[in-house]
């Protein structure tokens, strides 16, 4: 809702840049504010100069260039795509997050949750195809580094996991606005600074603190499943301050996406891997 609102004043390209910034400083302050020790070495550095590219800049980029084609409903699907991306490429890159009956089942019910709960949208799309196909591939961007994150960050603190990638995507973004347009579009309208401060400062800066602790704690896959959660709070927030109907596709999706993650996260239902089922098959 709010890269539509903005996208009525800036570019994509402007969007990202305000964006990313707005959540870069707000991790310059935690930072401050916990006297967090940066990193010195190049080791420390590129995992996290490199996700500012794979996690922010271009994932940001192809969304906001593809809302300007693609329905809200329809990038909610797509972008409900990221945990089902994220299973497979975390299967052979982790030792640690590997496909499970359950985890497969959590992901499928899931997905389907949200298909339904949009379902009455759908059929008004006039999404163009490679706008769709940018969200898509965003969502793959998404998904490699979540699992890039686990793999090399173990070692760095939360915030810093947060606030370097942003440092990189701000600088990236700042040169292509510089590269690309005439001059700087500065937002004239309130609302347009409302929306580029909520999606920096909430929707990177503080998001992306608890996401990368998720992936550690939880795993890739568990903590992508927030994809499933948007669309459910966007439309529940419809209900409860637009006053908008409750429908069965609202009832039925929300108890399927909930439902997908009870059962990504039932413990004690953990089956092994299915690479280890197929096996004990043969």
């Amino acid at each position: 809702m709010w890269i539509k609102l903005a996208l009525r004043e800036v570019s994509p390209s402007s969007l990202v840049a305000f964006r990313v910034l707005f959540g870069l400083l707000f991790g310059i302050a935690i930072i401050i504010i916990q006297k967090v020790r940066l990193p010195k070495g190049r080791k420390e550095w590129l995992p996290l100069l490199l996700l500012g590219l794979t996690n922010i800049a271009i994932p940001f980029y192809l969304i906001s260039w593809g809302e300007k084609s693609v329905d809200s409903s329809v990038a909610s699907i797509l972008d409900a795509t990221v945990p089902l991306f994220t299973i497979f490429i975390a299967h052979y890159l982790l030792k640690d997050d590997k496909m499970t009956l359950p985890k497969m089942l959590g992901l499928i019910i899931g997905f389907a949750g949200v298909i339904v709960l949009l379902s009455k949208d759908i059929g008004e799309s006039e999404s163009t195809i490679f706008g769709q196909a940018a969200v898509i591939l965003a969502s793959i961007f998404y998904a490699g580094s979540a699992v890039y994150v686990r793999r090399t960050t173990q070692e760095t603190p939360s915030i810093l996991r947060s606030t370097g990638p942003l440092l990189s995507a701000s600088v990236t973004m700042w040169i292509i606005v510089a590269l690309t347009e005439k001059q700087v579009q500065i937002p004239k309208l309130e609302i347009t600074w409302i929306a580029l401060l909520f999606m920096g400062v909430l929707g990177s800066g503080l998001a992306f603190l608890m996401a990368f602790y998720l992936i550690h704690e939880i795993g890739p896959t568990r903590s992508t499943m927030v994809t499933y959660i948007f669309p459910l709070g966007e439309i529940l927030l419809g209900v409860i301050f637009l006053h908008e109907k409750i429908t069965w596709q609202l009832i039925a999706g929300g108890i399927l996406i909930l439902a997908s993650l009870i059962v990504a996260n039932w413990k004690s239902i953990e089956s092994p891997s299915l690479s280890t089922v197929k096996a004990e098959v043969k």
